[in-house]
């Protein structure tokens, strides 16, 4: 085989693997998304640009507060933020989450609660059950969000992954809480 020949052999077999990793990679482990209206402000803005990890829930469970995207009904993709596992009984009484009957804090609704100026933030609704195999999730910006008080639980079988990464706009890059 020619010199030339052999080369252009070698960029093929280079560009045919860059291409696989990158499809396995996009498919399995990591995906972008795009932050899509206002439901997650002030933790995320509109147009933010961040990292699904894919296979975080392969090797552990879903945590309280944990944002991420799942299929939501008619076919769109919802970023939100857990606030009730399977089994958990969640209530808003007041503007504050109780869990199973306890208080408690939401550290990352502080700066929304803030700017509402004293307003309630979150509706009060009566004791939900979360059932089995179910997420109860709701966006940050409560007053601006379609989330489980709206569409139901939600199954943990619809969940893409977590996403807390921003990576765009780069002024911007940082772990999302």
């Amino acid at each position: 085989m020619s010199k030339e020949k052999k080369e252009s052999w070698e960029w093929l077999k280079a560009v045919v693997i860059a291409l696989v990793l990158a499809f396995v990679i996009r498919h399995f482990l990591f995906a972008p998304v795009i932050v899509d209206g206002e439901s997650m402000m002030p933790t995320l803005e509109h147009s933010d640009r961040m990292i699904v990890n894919k296979i975080s829930y392969s090797f552990g469970k879903p945590d309280r507060f944990d944002i991420i995207v799942f299929h939501a009904p008619a076919g769109k993709d919802y970023i939100k933020r857990i606030i009730g596992l399977p089994g958990d009984v969640i209530e808003f009484k007041d503007d504050t989450l109780y869990v199973n009957g306890e208080a408690i804090d939401e550290p990352h609704l502080e700066e929304l609660k803030q700017m509402s100026g004293g307003e309630r933030i979150t509706r009060d609704f009566q004791a939900i059950t979360v059932p089995e195999n179910e997420l109860f999730v709701l966006g940050d910006n409560r007053g601006r969000s379609k989330d489980s008080r709206d569409i139901g639980t939600i199954h943990i079988d619809e969940v893409i992954g977590k996403a807390n990464v921003v990576f765009w706009p780069i002024s911007n890059i940082r772990v999302a809480r």
